[in-house]
């Protein structure tokens, strides 16, 4: 015969939930940032503020583009002393800073800008500004 162990036993704990008090289990995010989801009236907001940053960049762009045309002609490199590529990289330092100030006047702080939309309003600058350029050497 055994002697019975004086040690208690474990009681296990788990209770199984009815399916109606069930959650899901919580996902690790891997250092994903969680997204707030929107109200309408954000979305609407964020949709006006696009169309505002895109519309300044555009102008800013045609812009550059006539003055390109007036001052520099067809950007030959005997003529003007630059190439063509340093003569958008000026236009690219205007364009940002004349950006950086304009912005506020139109209720958009650009001190929330990233990367991403600061590489996006410029290349809309720069496309404005080589098509308008273009167009005016034809």
């Amino acid at each position: 015969m055994s002697k019975p162990s004086n040690k208690k036993q474990s009681v296990d704990n788990t209770e199984v939930k009815p399916a109606d008090d069930a959650q899901p289990a919580p996902t690790p995010s891997h250092g994903r940032s969680q997204f707030k989801v929107r109200t309408p009236e954000e979305k609407k907001q964020a949709h006006k503020e696009g169309i505002i940053k895109t519309a300044v960049a555009a102008i800013i762009g045609i812009v550059a583009g006539i003055i390109a045309y007036t001052q520099l002609g067809e950007g030959i490199p005997t003529e003007t002393g630059y190439e063509w590529y340093v003569i958008l990289m000026f236009i690219v330092g205007i364009s940002f800073y004349v950006m950086k100030f304009s912005f506020p006047i139109f209720k958009i702080k650009p001190k929330e800008f990233g990367f991403k939309d600061w590489f996006y309003v410029e290349f809309i600058v720069i496309d404005f500004c080589l098509l308008t350029w273009t167009l005016l050497l034809n």
